[in-house]
């Protein structure tokens, strides 16, 4: 399967279900009529991910999740997803929302800027939060 699962080492978080993700992954991407050649969402820690933000983006900020895509054709993406899983808990609280629910909505984030979307404008924030909520609607009920 294209989609794999890592953590860095001073992240301990565990996905359960990593199967029901990459399925879900990866029937968001074929609702956006593409397919994924290799994908690995990256679990970290706030500093970790601050500290990649600062080198790579020169964004001294914290943030939940940067995308780096390695797509060379328009045929199938290739990307890291590093996700903060301290901020998307923290996030989830702030929110109102479930953590569960908060990690999916920056999975598909990091997801949707490898399809293509943007959101730096506000119109492109709407159409980003907008298809966001359409595809965690897509994500398998589980007792």
């Amino acid at each position: 399967m294209p989609i794999d699962f890592q953590n860095i080492e001073q992240c301990s978080f565990e996905l359960a279900d990593s199967h029901l993700y990459a399925q879900w992954l990866q029937e968001v991407t074929q609702q956006e009529n593409s397919q994924l050649a290799e994908l690995t969402y990256i679990f970290c820690t706030d500093s970790y991910l601050h500290q990649m933000n600062v080198e790579y983006l020169q964004h001294d900020t914290f943030t939940d999740v940067i995308t780096f895509d390695y797509t060379e054709s328009q045929q199938a993406i290739s990307g890291d997803v590093f996700i903060s899983v301290e901020r998307v808990q923290e996030n989830a609280a702030h929110y109102q929302s479930t953590p569960g629910e908060e990690l999916r909505r920056v999975m598909v984030h990091g997801l949707l800027h490898l399809l293509g979307y943007k959101d730096k404008s506000e119109e492109e924030k709407k159409q980003m939060r907008t298809k966001e909520d359409q595809y965690l609607r897509l994500f398998p009920q589980t007792s």
